[in-house]
């Protein structure tokens, strides 16, 4: 069991260094202008300067190996320069953190249980307020799912299905994609 813990372990951090360096050398590939809002102000020599300053005037792999090296031992994920400049960008996503994990636990006790989902949800309203993100984002949540595993029960029950076969992973890939496009359609709406 151990072993097989492990492997599994070991594949899953592959896979998550694979698709961060994927996602790295992509942005790292994307023209200069994106780097900077008023790159057209810009001399050659200020953009030389701030290139230099990103870090981005080495090779993609020495700054893959970088990165990396930053986010196994310091914790760092870099600066940000677009959202608020020259701040760590774990400053820019600590705040979310906590409110993220709540709306996470909404997402996993969905599914589950109705009553456990909707207690998590009147908390988030309550604490964040009715028309905060957070707010709107929960609500939207619960009124646009389904608690899976009973409606599963009760109706293949009813029915005499004994093989669910696909029924269940279908059921929570839609679920899944509830939860992520209820959170992109409040960010984009509200």
């Amino acid at each position: 069991m151990v072993k097989y813990i492990a492997k599994r372990l070991a594949r899953s951090i592959i896979t998550l260094i694979i698709i961060v360096s994927i996602v790295f050398v992509l942005m790292r590939k994307m023209p200069i202008t994106g780097y900077f809002p008023n790159y057209d102000h810009m001399s050659p020599e200020q953009i030389k300067n701030s290139l230099h300053q990103m870090g981005l005037d080495k090779p993609v792999a020495e700054q893959l190996f970088i990165f990396i090296r930053d986010v196994v031992t310091k914790g760092s994920l870099g600066i940000s320069y677009v959202y608020r400049n020259q701040v760590p960008v774990t400053e820019v996503l600590a705040p979310k953190i906590p409110l993220s994990l709540k709306l996470g636990v909404l997402a996993l006790l969905r599914p589950i249980s109705g009553g456990a989902a909707t207690a998590v949800g009147a908390e988030l309203i309550a604490s964040s307020g009715a028309d905060s993100l957070v707010g709107r984002t929960a609500a939207v949540m619960l009124g646009s799912s389904e608690t899976t595993f009973y409606v599963i029960a009760v109706y293949f029950g009813a029915a005499g299905v004994k093989k669910t076969r696909w029924a269940i992973p279908a059921a929570l890939c839609a679920d899944l994609a509830v939860f992520v496009f209820s959170a992109l359609c409040v960010r984009l709406l509200y």
